[in-house]
């Protein structure tokens, strides 16, 4: 079995093609996007997979092969992508929440196995994102100056 250890840039040149060499090989674009082969009899780990646009979710999801599992990790709440891109990670439980064998955790401030801290932290983080969708919402259904918006 070979493992992979680091993913590092081969160059600073435009990707025109790849050339796949050996039936065994993983490739990566410029972009660090797995591409072309299977992954047959492996444990792949997926980290920080809010930071995935749903392209590149299923291109991952999608080089599972035989006897391989996947695990895919992340933090809805910590997405830092480029404006107006959406979340692999939030789009692919509404795509695949009912797929069999495809099971979803979600995990809260008692999980969070480090400083209880930090646990207090995510409460926190938490109760002041409920407050500011309240308020969002609310400035969504007032139209300009506060005015509430006449349906059409």
């Amino acid at each position: 079995m070979r493992f992979i250890d680091r993913i590092e840039p081969a160059g600073v040149e435009d990707a025109v093609c790849i050339q796949v060499a050996a039936a065994d090989s993983l490739y990566v674009t410029e972009d660090y996007l797995l591409t072309h082969n299977t992954l047959n009899e492996a444990f792949i780990i997926l980290d920080e997979a809010q930071n995935t646009s749903p392209e590149q979710m299923k291109m991952f999801l999608t080089r599972l092969g035989f006897g391989s599992k996947i695990v895919v990790t992340g933090d809805v709440t910590q997405v830092d992508l480029p404006g107006g891109t959406q979340s692999g990670l939030k789009v692919v439980q509404g795509i695949l929440g009912d797929v069999e064998d495809v099971h979803f955790s979600t995990l809260s401030s008692n999980d969070v196995v480090r400083h209880k801290l930090v646990g207090e932290i995510v409460d926190a983080y938490d109760r002041w994102a409920a407050v500011n969708q309240q308020d969002d919402q609310d400035a969504r259904r007032s139209g300009p100056r506060g005015q509430a918006r006449r349906g059409r």
